[in-house]
């Protein structure tokens, strides 16, 4: 299991409902930041900090937002179905740090095949760093 889990324009604030949305990472202590395919930089900390700020952003747009932080391992798609078959969700973004490293492609292949068999209502969007993750799923929201 991984180590932790923690929305208006969509469907849900049509018919009146809290727009939920689902943040899906990497645990940023397992991430290899040697990687050049991750923005220089980049370390835990600023992983950490930037996915605060996201969840605030979200927060802000009245989105009730909960953070799953995989491990890099055969765990990570069964824990984002889990996630996915226990609370519907409008939107699910997935973090660039699953989606952009070459190393992770079985991971990132793990993660979409469960949001497509448990979610498949869901919108997707793809975040380019933790703290654009709200515009990232804003672009999807507005849309539906």
């Amino acid at each position: 299991m991984g180590v932790g889990c923690f929305g208006e324009g969509s469907a849900a604030a049509r018919e009146g409902q809290v727009t939920r949305v689902l943040f899906v990472g990497q645990q940023p202590e397992t991430v290899d930041f040697t990687d050049p395919m991750l923005p220089s930089g980049m370390n835990a900390d600023k992983i950490h900090a930037g996915i605060a700020l996201a969840l605030k952003q979200m927060a802000e747009r009245g989105w009730r937002v909960d953070l799953c932080l995989l491990q890099p391992d055969e765990t990570a798609g069964p824990d984002v179905e889990q996630r996915l078959t226990a609370q519907a969700y409008d939107c699910v973004v997935i973090g660039a740090g699953i989606r952009l490293p070459p190393h992770s492609l079985s991971m990132f292949e793990a993660v979409i095949n469960a949001v497509h068999r448990a979610a498949p209502g869901a919108a997707i969007a793809f975040n380019t760093r933790p703290e654009d993750s709200a515009a990232a799923a804003a672009r999807w929201l507005q849309a539906t």
